[in-house]
């Protein structure tokens, strides 16, 4: 598999969206390789890591928001579930649930209709560990500031806290695990 070409299938090479998805995925996949490296003792699959982070947000461009130079139809929060729809479609199922589940630590049935979510109602927590992996390195990279500086477990926990205490918890069990 060669994520590039499938984000170049979807993306226009060099748009401000393509520079922006290519940019944050690359510092996620960088994060995300240095855990797997780190703790071998986790048996992760480093070249799923490395494919799965880069194709994480796939579904970006087709939500509405502006400041990301996406300018599509549905709320942000849908990318995930959309990236995963995206990339069943192009034949990589198990990729597609990296896309689905690495909103915050991952979402809940229960998280998704107790926040009136619109989103399908089904788990989107992640399970494996290359899917962990992955959604706790992306909450180190923003893609609305610099795409590159790595932000503090205390920024992180801090703008987690208005997502509910058990995003919080889980959060610092990875820090606990990953760092």
């Amino acid at each position: 598999m060669q994520p590039e070409s499938i984000i170049n299938k979807y993306y226009t090479k060099g748009s401000p969206l393509w520079v922006t998805l290519t940019e944050h995925s690359k510092a996620v996949r960088d994060k995300a390789l240095d855990i797997v490296s780190n703790h071998p003792e986790l048996e992760a699959d480093a070249q799923f890591v490395a494919e799965a982070a880069m194709l994480h947000d796939i579904g970006i461009y087709l939500t509405n928001a502006p400041d990301l130079h996406c300018h599509g139809s549905y709320p942000y929060i849908c990318h995930g579930y959309l990236g995963h729809d995206l990339l069943k479609k192009e034949g990589y199922p198990v990729h597609a649930l990296v896309c689905e589940r690495h909103t915050g630590t991952g979402l809940s049935v229960d998280d998704i209709k107790n926040q009136q979510l619109p989103i399908p109602h089904r788990n989107m927590q992640p399970i494996s560990i290359e899917e962990q992996i992955i959604c706790f390195a992306d909450k180190f990279y923003s893609k609305s500031r610099s795409l590159t500086e790595a932000k503090t477990t205390d920024r992180i926990i801090k703008s987690m806290r208005k997502h509910g205490e058990h995003q919080v918890r889980q959060f610092e069990k990875w820090c606990d695990l990953f760092l």
